[in-house]
């Protein structure tokens, strides 16, 4: 059932704003940082499969761009 109330329902408790920018600066730099994963894995796992690169040197490589790409984004 509906609840009645006296007031307008927009007035409630009051927002948390730097809470709010907390989790938003986290997600965004979850975003970024997990991008780059994805990418420097697909291109290591490229370079070990489709040239003579090997597991070891593409493992180097990985490391290499995720190092790279950390303080590119920072």
């Amino acid at each position: 059932m509906a609840e009645h109330h006296s007031g307008p329902v927009e007035t409630g408790a009051p927002m948390d704003y730097s809470e709010h920018e907390k989790t938003y600066n986290f997600f965004v730099n979850a975003t970024k940082y997990g991008t780059l994963f994805c990418i420097a894995l697909l291109i290591a796992m490229a370079a070990a499969f489709f040239t003579t690169m090997g597991f070891f040197s593409s493992l180097v490589l990985f490391i290499l761009i995720n190092v790279g790409g950390y303080f590119f984004l920072r």
